[in-house]
């Protein structure tokens, strides 16, 4: 099944990514120079939010949307706070 998936680096940031297969996906990223160049320069990633979807398209389209967000909405994500999310999406102005 395809997932969208969070990892936290090393250095405390984020990545954001979708995969087929998720347990060798996080392998690559923490041993493998398959894994990302952001990831391999901050190793060892940990797998902090995954998803599953129906379709490789609908988790590469979650994977696009999550690496447009701030950084408190991706941690509102990880808590769960769905008032946060909806909070940190409105537009300021």
């Amino acid at each position: 099944m395809p997932y969208a998936y969070l990892l936290r680096c090393a250095d405390g940031s984020y990545y954001a990514g979708s995969t087929r297969n998720l347990e060798r996906r996080l392998w690559q990223h923490n041993h493998s120079p398959e894994g990302a160049a952001y990831t391999r320069r901050r190793r060892p990633v940990v797998l902090v939010w995954s998803a599953e979807f129906e379709h490789i398209g609908e988790a590469y389209a979650w994977e696009k949307r999550i690496q447009g967000w701030s950084r408190a909405k991706r941690e509102a994500l990880l808590r769960g706070d769905l008032d946060a999310l909806v909070g940190l999406s409105r537009r300021r102005g």
